[in-house]
């Protein structure tokens, strides 16, 4: 562990402190923004559930509306990633905040004005996963390129710190809103939140990475990503993992827990505390992650992967509702040790230029199956019965996580520190010839921005945003 940054002092108040060195202006404003889409985000997302029920439907249409919100987010995500690898981060971000920001606006109208179609939440809900698939990789490039290498790690964990307690507000408060004033309300607070995030994004400077050297179109940009994430045994195991894991946890929390919630738990005010009490969990593992450094970064956060697999199972029994509570949180907490070493892992070893596009295959192999699961909930439910479906749900995230262990460098890739130059000796007029550094220890190369681009080996990053 490493003890806090020192705060800089303001050069015209030497008295005064002012935000660590590793909170840049950059770093600020996404996550100020961050936190303000996750205030309306995850309050939207429980209303969008439940909107689709307040209508007559059932399992199967709240599944089809998920799944119409993940399918364009699988379609456009690759070339997301390379268009947000060419273009300004912080243009493509405003623009799909925009999107984004139009799309829960006029869903909003369609639920206040009246009963709205299934097939007008489906469209409207495809948009916003448009938005996400051009706003992700972005988001998680230019957040990487915000921070110094030697303090990523306290650094992603205090966003995701930030970012998550706004998620446990506004889980928390957005369930008691579609309770009390319901859905269609909570919607447009959303499109407010996304209106406000893409005005504080509009001023993000990407002054310090330097303009890309001419090259190839859009395909050889993605088989350039695809280069580099292949490469990689540790990355794209690891994304095969979460294509399954994420896939089976889409269905148990966009489908099975509102249903769950509806005939057992009290409805959206119990389930929207349940969200917000996995939010905490996250918070408190950033926390911990603020002063835990783990040296194997990947063996650590994948096995603080296997209590995933708890919701899941609580929602089959089910559980009361104070031991569900208590289930959420420790799965946050632990999932979010894994969040924060993932994101210092690909920090440290993928270069700056690649990483959205990188981003962007990580993000299409982790949601890829997504839409299926989402649809097929529903006849998975007629067919085995929901406690079965959700069963099922545990067994198979203990399965995935046990497999990817299996892959070496999950097990073995390190965190590197930067290496202090070896002194010159005073009579040198120039550099010493022959230096190196010691065997076995490699030095990170800095890359444009602050990243480190060295070495072989890296859920969530916690840059998306509910749509």
């Amino acid at each position: 562990m490493t003890s806090a940054t020192a705060p800089e002092q303001h050069p015209d108040s030497p008295g005064r402190s002012r935000r660590p060195a590793w909170a840049g202006r950059n770093y600020s404003l996404l996550a100020a923004a961050a936190v303000v889409t996750n205030l309306g985000g995850n309050g939207a997302l429980i209303a969008a559930a439940f909107a689709v029920l307040d209508t007559g439907g059932d399992a199967g249409d709240v599944g089809l509306v998920a799944a119409a919100r993940t399918l364009p987010l699988v379609l456009f995500l690759l070339i997301g990633g390379a268009v947000a690898d060419r273009l300004p981060r912080h243009r493509v971000m405003v623009a799909a905040n925009a999107l984004n920001c139009l799309s829960q606006a006029a869903f909003a109208v369609l639920v206040l004005a009246g009963e709205p179609r299934l097939w007008q939440m489906m469209l409207l809900t495809a948009l916003g996963g448009t938005g996400q698939a051009f706003f992700n990789p972005a988001a998680e490039g230019m957040l990487m390129s915000s921070v110094r290498g030697e303090q990523a790690g306290r650094a992603f964990a205090v966003f995701r710190m930030a970012m998550q307690s706004a998620a446990v507000g506004g889980a928390a408060l957005g369930g008691a809103l579609v309770a009390v004033i319901g859905p269609g309300w909570v919607l447009a607070v959303d499109a407010a939140a996304f209106a406000v995030a893409g005005a504080l994004r509009s001023f993000l400077d990407v002054g310090h990475i330097p303009p890309r050297e001419p090259g190839g179109g859009l395909l050889a940009d993605l088989r350039e990503g695809w280069r580099e994430f292949s490469g990689r045994p540790w990355l794209w195991g690891i994304v095969a993992q979460f294509s399954i894991a994420n896939a089976v946890v889409g269905a148990a929390d966009a489908v099975y827990g509102p249903l769950v919630a509806e005939e057992h738990l009290g409805g959206a005010g119990p389930w929207g505390l349940a969200l917000g009490a996995f939010g905490a969990g996250t918070v408190a593992g950033a926390l911990v992650m603020t002063r835990y450094r783990p040296r194997r970064l990947l063996l650590v956060g994948t096995l603080c992967v296997f209590p995933l697999a708890l919701p899941s199972a609580a929602l089959a029994v089910p559980v009361p509702v104070g031991a569900l509570y208590a289930v959420m949180f420790l799965t946050g907490l632990s999932v979010e040790v894994f969040g924060v070493s993932w994101m210092t892992a690909l920090h440290q070893e993928i270069p700056e230029d690649k990483l959205s596009r990188v981003s962007a295959y990580d993000w299409f192999g982790s949601i890829a199956m997504l839409p299926l699961a989402t649809a097929l909930a529903g006849p998975a439910e007629s067919a085995l019965g929901r406690p079965n479906a959700l069963w099922g749900c545990a067994a198979v995230i203990v399965l995935v996580t046990a497999a990817v262990l299996c892959v070496p460098e999950v097990r073995t890739l390190r965190r590197r520190t930067p290496k202090a130059p070896l002194p010159r000796p005073a009579a040198a007029p120039g550099p010493v010839p022959g230096t190196v550094t010691a065997p076995g220890a490699e030095a990170p190369v800095e890359a444009p921005g602050g990243t480190t681009a060295a070495g072989t080996q890296g859920a969530r990053t916690g840059t998306a945003e509910g749509a």
